[in-house]
């Protein structure tokens, strides 16, 4: 629970090492399945095999009698759950499969490979139902929600965007596809869990973005109060929004340890997380834009259709960016869902700005190339003076200084006629960004020891994004002192409450409740006399009174996405030669760790446009791209040196430390921009992504 800090070095603002780098190299630092503890087992899901139906007998017997086998549960015999508003979490409760890959029994043995070899000799029979798991347009079921992911409405309408659209001198009306993609993070989910029957007491380890909502969520599922479970999520392993929520390994993980008595720790194979941990639901987007012969919009229409499991609902609100960006007089955006036969969709970095971005800003490109105005004037042209959909000023807003810094930068001018060289053709494109800036109450809690040091306490989570570092730089900067005397503690859900490590608020909210308690300790020691007893003083720090004021400004960052690409016209191959970010985030807190946060956007957004997808296969209802062979992530080969920048951007209407988040605005615009580059190009324009071979050759035919 406890990182030691670096050597001394300027706090806020500099370009300031991780903290617990050194524990990360070494190996010292242990993520969730790392956790010997004495005594323990390990435990192998088993996945449905069927798209949709309901389990008739489960054989358990060929797993009993293995070597080195404890148990094997199913929905027959496993522990009863309490209530939850999840059901993706009430596993091994009833014989229903929702969708394939729903695991119907678990495996617990003393190593795993026994554990992964009893999972495979457990024999399931089903009684098989039709399934219906390919998303369309037309699909009948589809509905209007009430409501979209962040509890944005489904359907916003300002003045009428049919009959302005059609009475616009300069129209565009096309669709764009965004197949279902998935995280990845390096380290798969994995949870330790230790029963302690004796005092009725949890202990888990997991890989989660929030060690806090785990605790109350499993503390209901096992009718135990909070006060008897600890969630320890220390060091992560990526996560890009999968572990935003408790999963079905950690109730997996809990089970098997009540149920042995042994602490029992799961690894979800990489090729079971298609199915249990979420995705980035497929989009279907039809935009129009009609604008006046000057390039000013009338009429901006942005409408989706992504789809939903039978489970859950979550919709992605794709087309929520749209009520942002652009001034037009007749604005309309909605959503429609269907639910499918197919796992539950989640959060995937960016979720709803990432896709709908792709969409708009592609078609803003379409409007500039039929209007014969260059796409970063178009996009100047039409800069809203307010929020368009709200009518609330902007707390600060710099797209357009984003747009005109990296046009300089990129040099855009001089590169806006497509080349050739060879059989490759080469072009360049751009896109905005944006990403609304949130904020969720928090609690810290500051000491100061005798020694001259200081211990700051949050339940931060720290994800590889560098969480750790910037909350010790927030605590530096309000106790004015060097950064070697503060030691920070995250990770534990012992420690003052922390919201979830998710929407790029996280610097944002804990260093508020940081900031706070330091403030506050550093007043209480101005105002004593006498030392420091040996125990210290402690302050705490609450920001729910704060951090709930609904704010009179629209808050949101911006950014800038320039790309150069070359199209190969023999392999149908695309390679980005250029990648350029430049945003306007508000305070920025680490440059170092800053620049890592919008490269690895970006990194993750060129994937987005040339290699990453998935395909739900019709015949047996499951992604077929479920592993890193067959979804291909970028590797090193594919990425070009990659520009970063941001403006020095000062926002008084945010919060004590000035910060917007920043760790996914940098998706964002990335594809559109690889998407534009690509029509530069050739002339062509592709609007599903990925740009594969096979589309780009077809499309140069």
């Amino acid at each position: 629970m406890e990182t030691r800090p670096a050597a001394p070095a300027p706090s806020l603002g500099s370009p300031t090492t991780r903290l617990e780098g050194r524990e990360k190299v070494t190996g010292k630092a242990l993520y969730a399945a790392e956790y010997a503890l004495p005594d323990r087992a390990y435990a192998w899901p088993v996945p449905a095999t069927v798209a949709r139906g309901r389990v008739t007998a489960v054989d358990t017997a060929g797993a009993l009698a293995l070597p080195r086998v404890l148990a094997v549960l199913t929905p027959y015999d496993a522990p009863r759950l309490g209530a939850s508003d999840d059901p993706t979490l009430r596993v091994l409760q009833d014989p229903e499969v929702p969708h394939r890959g729903w695991y119907v029994a678990l495996a617990v043995a003393e190593t795993p490979e026994a554990a992964r070899a009893a999972a495979a000799a457990v024999r399931v029979r089903y009684d098989a139902e039709p399934r219906d798991c390919v998303l369309h347009t037309g699909h009948p079921a589809a509905y209007t929600p009430e409501q979209v992911n962040g509890g944005y409405p489904a359907h916003r309408e300002k003045g009428d965007a049919a009959a302005a659209f059609a009475a616009a001198p300069v129209r565009v009306d096309c669709a764009y596809a965004v197949p279902p993609l998935h995280n990845h993070p390096m380290e798969p989910h994995a949870a330790t869990a230790q029963w302690d029957a004796d005092a009725g007491a949890l202990t888990v380890y997991d890989s989660s973005q929030g060690s806090g909502l785990v605790r109350s969520t499993l503390a209901a599922l096992f009718d135990l109060p909070a006060d008897r479970v600890a969630v320890v999520s220390e060091h992560v392993g990526g996560a890009f929004g999968c572990k935003g929520t408790p999963r079905p390994h950690v109730v997996l993980a809990v089970m098997a340890a009540r149920h042995t008595g042994r602490p029992v720790t799961i690894a979800l194979p990489r090729r079971h997380l298609a199915a249990v941990v979420g995705h980035r639901a497929p989009t279907l987007h039809r935009v129009r834009l009609g604008a006046r012969t000057d390039g000013t919009l009338t009429a901006l229409a942005h409408e989706v259709t992504t789809h939903t499991s039978r489970v859950r609902e979550f919709v992605e609100q794709a087309a929520v960016p749209a009520r942002v960006m652009y001034a037009a007089p007749a604005l309309l955006t909605t959503h429609r869902v269907v639910p499918l036969d197919v796992p539950t969709p989640s959060w995937m970095r960016a979720p709803g700005e990432c896709p709908g971005m792709y969409a708009l800003e592609s078609a803003m490109d379409e409007l500039a190339c039929a209007l014969g105005i260059d796409p970063v004037e178009l996009r100047v042209r039409n800069e809203p003076d307010a929020e368009p959909d709200s009518g609330h000023p902007f707390s600060s807003r710099h797209l357009v200084e984003c747009l005109r810094e990296g046009a300089a930068r990129f040099d855009w001018a001089a590169h806006r006629t497509p080349r050739q060289d060879g059989p490759l053709l080469i072009g360049t494109g751009v896109a905005a960004a944006t990403y609304p800036v949130y904020v969720a109450p928090s609690s810290a809690r500051a000491h100061a020891f005798p020694d001259g040091t200081y211990l700051v306490q949050t339940n931060a989570t720290d994800l590889g994004t560098g969480a750790r570092t910037v909350l010790a730089q927030i605590a530096a900067d309000a106790l004015r002192v060097v950064l070697d005397r503060v030691t920070v503690e995250i990770g534990h859900s012992a420690l003052p409450q922390g919201s979830v490590a998710g929407g790029s608020a996280g610097t944002a909210s804990w260093g508020w409740a940081v900031h706070d308690a330091c403030t506050s300790l550093l007043a209480l020691l101005a105002r004593r006399s006498g030392p420091i007893p040996e125990a210290g003083v402690s302050v705490p720090a609450d920001t729910t009174a704060s951090a709930k004021q609904k704010s009179p400004y629209a808050r949101h960052a911006f950014g800038a996405h320039f790309a150069e690409v070359q199209a190969d016209t023999v392999t149908g191959e695309v390679r980005v030669r250029r990648l350029l970010g430049v945003f306007a985030a508000g305070r920025i807190l680490n440059p170092l760790t800053a620049r890592s946060q919008f490269v690895g956007g970006m990194v993750m957004g060129l994937g987005m446009a040339l290699t990453e997808h998935s395909t739900m296969d019709p015949a047996f209802g499951d992604f077929t791209e479920n592993d890193l062979a067959s979804y291909h992530v970028p590797a090193h080969a594919d990425v070009p040196d990659i520009e970063v920048h941001w403006l020095d951007e000062h926002d008084k209407h945010l919060n004590p430390v000035g910060g917007k988040g920043i760790g996914e605005i940098g998706i964002v615009g990335t594809a559109a921009a690889i998407g534009n580059a690509f029509h530069h190009a050739t002339g062509r324009r592709i609007r599903e992504l990925p740009l594969t071979p096979d589309r780009v050759l077809a499309a140069l035919d």
